[in-house]
């Protein structure tokens, strides 16, 4: 779980995803749109991603991807992402995090 926090603060926004994970795809445009440019860990591509995804299982994700971490804190998945959004408040995020700019 370290080396997944670790990851997750090396960055203002961090996705863990799956090439072939169609939510992953949709959170990461879906951030995109704000101007955000996150960093994307396709774990399904690196030799420790089992490792990685159930860490990501252990800090909560119900399902291990998409996982994201917005300002070095743990934000949710896909659910947590749209649902920020929805309200309002992902943006807001992103900025506190200075991931985007006005």
């Amino acid at each position: 779980m370290d080396m997944v926090m670790k990851l997750g603060a090396e960055s203002p926004v961090v996705i863990f995803s799956k090439t072939t994970c169609c939510m992953s795809h949709t959170i990461e445009t879906l951030i995109r749109s704000f101007g955000a440019n996150p960093t994307v860990y396709e774990l399904d591509k690196l030799p420790n991603g089992r490792q990685m995804e159930n860490a990501l299982i252990e800090l909560g994700c119900q399902l291990s991807v998409p996982a994201v971490f917005i300002g070095k804190d743990f934000a949710g998945g896909s659910n947590e992402i749209m649902s920020l959004n929805v309200r309002g408040k992902l943006k807001n995020l992103l900025l506190k995090a200075n991931a985007i700019w006005i």
